[in-house]
């Protein structure tokens, strides 16, 4: 029987919901209720590059995870992605995506252990202009292509919500069509900033959107899942196991 696991992408706004305080709490309900294998976080406050209270403070919540953490900015004790995972991690490495006068961005590429599988999940967030999503992305496939994996994950918030557009178009080139979800905002979606792209293709099964009352409120955007099969064996490059520059919560 082949084993499917669950992936997600959640950009949790700071914890902050629509209206009132933030709330890391709140934000692990959402996330332990996706029962997902692997979560990537967007806009993570509270990273910190060494292991202690501060370095992901939603883990404290989520015992049955481990974390790896990229903050992008210093500031609110660090702040940026981090993904969850509940398989080994092989290697992690922080990718710069920034680019010049722009908010500082970045691509989290981590390689796990499922099983005896190596799954590579490469997460980010993408910037807020077509030009610098364009420069970004080709930036993260040379990235991608250097190493290439046969069991890869793309996924996060690309900010990119018109079908055909130049960022998006070119994942969809290079790994192919992914559905479209609307993922934004929370309390009433119509635009699909979240994607989830999976290499092979057929690997896929599903998308969705976790719609559920909490998550509408957690944050600004709604979870974007999927179901992914796993092959039975896929073994990386040994150069692909490299030491950990990305920090480990």
């Amino acid at each position: 029987m082949t084993r499917t696991l669950t992936v997600a992408t959640y950009n949790v706004h700071g914890f902050r919901a629509q209206f009132g305080r933030p709330d890391p709490r709140r934000t692990a309900e959402v996330v332990r209720s996706l029962d997902a294998d692997v979560v990537a976080l967007q806009e993570m406050t509270g990273l910190g590059v060494d292991p202690g209270p501060r370095s992901l403070r939603v883990l404290d919540a989520l015992p049955e995870y481990d974390g790896v953490v990229a903050p992008t900015r210093e500031g609110r004790g660090g702040f940026g992605n981090a993904l969850l995972t509940r398989h080994p991690v092989r290697a992690a490495e922080c990718v710069d995506l920034s680019r010049r006068r722009r908010e500082p961005r970045a691509a989290l590429d981590v390689r796990l252990d499922v099983g005896g599988v190596e799954l590579r999940v490469v997460s980010t967030h993408l910037g807020l202009r077509h030009a610098e999503r364009r420069a970004q992305v080709e930036r993260l496939l040379a990235h991608v292509d250097a190493e290439p994996s046969p069991f890869l994950v793309v996924l996060g918030d690309f900010n990119d919500w018109v079908p055909g557009a130049p960022a998006v178009g070119r994942l969809e080139q290079r790994f192919g069509v992914s559905p479209r979800v609307a993922s934004y905002p929370a309390w009433r979606p119509f635009l699909a900033l979240d994607r989830i792209w999976v290499h092979p293709g057929s690997a896929l099964r599903e998308v969705s959107a976790c719609r559920t009352r909490l998550a509408r409120r957690a944050s600004d955007h709604l979870p974007v899942v999927a179901r992914v099969a796993c092959p039975e064996a896929v073994d990386a490059p040994a150069s692909a196991r490299r030491e950990t520059p990305a920090g480990r919560a």
